[in-house]
């Protein structure tokens, strides 16, 4: 049997979500050729995606809600599939109530 859970909801769409998965830390493992102005260090000398004071990722279009770099967007944004499992759960934590 297929855990609903485990299976990619089609009727979710990165156009209408609110950009819930704009709030997690992004690691930057590799190079994609993310902006400078966009990366940051943190504390044990990782880098990671800038965030604004508010929490959200500082590359996020707040008018448009979707990535201003999304051709140089990170690995880990890349592989985040939309309506997986992981954006399945950060939505029922951060999508805005309706």
């Amino acid at each position: 049997m297929i855990d609903a859970i485990t299976v990619p909801d089609p009727s979710i769409s990165c156009t209408s979500c609110q950009a819930c998965c704009c709030r997690l830390e992004v690691m930057l493992i590799t190079e994609t050729g993310v902006p400078e102005r966009f990366v940051e260090t943190d504390q044990w000398g990782g880098l990671t995606m800038a965030r604004l004071e508010d929490g959200w990722c500082a590359a996020l279009d707040r008018n448009t809600m979707s990535c201003s770099i999304y051709e140089k967007r990170p690995l880990i944004c890349r592989e985040f599939e939309m309506g997986g499992y992981e954006c399945k759960a950060e939505r029922a934590v951060n999508a805005p109530i309706t």
